[in-house]
């Protein structure tokens, strides 16, 4: 079975992509720094017939990251495709010119330096097999920057820099490196006036009172050379399909 490692496992997205991915015949190395947390998700994938295991990790700490990543690759003999999406520090709310490097450099340790570490895991072996998909997820703001989050902004615009640049390096070799860039927040702590997507027990989500922006033409398909017209979710399918 192919495998996927969500690197970013909470209760909302990351759980919500296993499951995605889960039930197209993926196994799941579900990777998130709660041990407890972890095992009730594991647990909740087992009841819906998904194979998953939790492996213990912080983004921060490239060693514990690298190798929860090695185990995982050791557990499921491979990883097929990585998701990146880890929930970092909440956002200072500063402006652009209120900013200091320091309120900068945690996000980019989080969303630049953790993925960079991440993809020096799995990048050897899916080179080796000619085939992979390495998907990062941000805000929206990394393509459409908001004034008032000026930290986290600039590190996912990197971080989008950075997979964009890393496709056009991969793809000659079979791996697709691909940026989703989400219009809303993920949660119940949305500042007032933003699209938030709450989770349901009877949908997987539905969004909030805010109407989102309509996306540009350049956010559905940041990466592929598709019709830009169609939505993000071929992202997913496309991996699913190998």
């Amino acid at each position: 079975m192919p495998t996927i490692a969500v690197v970013g496992a909470g209760p909302g997205m990351g759980l919500a992509i296993a499951r995605t991915f889960g039930s197209h015949g993926f196994d799941v190395a579900l990777l998130s720094r709660s041990r407890s947390s972890l095992d009730a998700r594991v647990a909740d994938l087992a009841a819906e017939g998904v194979s998953a295991r939790g492996f213990a990790a912080d983004v921060l700490d490239t060693e514990s990251l690298t190798g929860a990543l090695e185990a995982a690759a050791e557990h499921f003999g491979g990883i097929d495709v990585l998701e990146y999406s880890p929930g970092g520090p909440e956002p200072k709310f500063l402006t652009p010119s209120r900013l200091t490097a320091a309120d900068v450099d945690l996000q980019m340790r989080y969303l630049v330096h953790g993925a960079i570490a991440a993809v020096g895991v799995v990048l050897p072996a899916m080179r080796k097999a000619g085939a992979g998909t390495l998907l990062f997820t941000t805000g929206a703001g990394s393509v459409d920057p908001t004034p008032m989050l000026g930290d986290i902004n600039t590190a996912g615009a990197a971080l989008r820099s950075w997979v964009l640049n890393l496709h056009k390096e991969l793809q000659p070799e079979g791996i697709q490196a691909a940026h989703v860039a989400i219009g809303a927040w993920i949660g119940d702590r949305a500042p007032a006036g933003t699209p938030s997507a709450l989770r349901r027990p009877d949908l997987p989500a539905v969004l909030g009172p805010a109407r989102p922006a309509r996306p540009r033409r350049d956010d559905l398909h940041p990466v592929n050379q598709v019709d830009p017209e169609t939505p993000a979710s071929p992202l997913v399918e496309r991996a699913v399909a190998g």
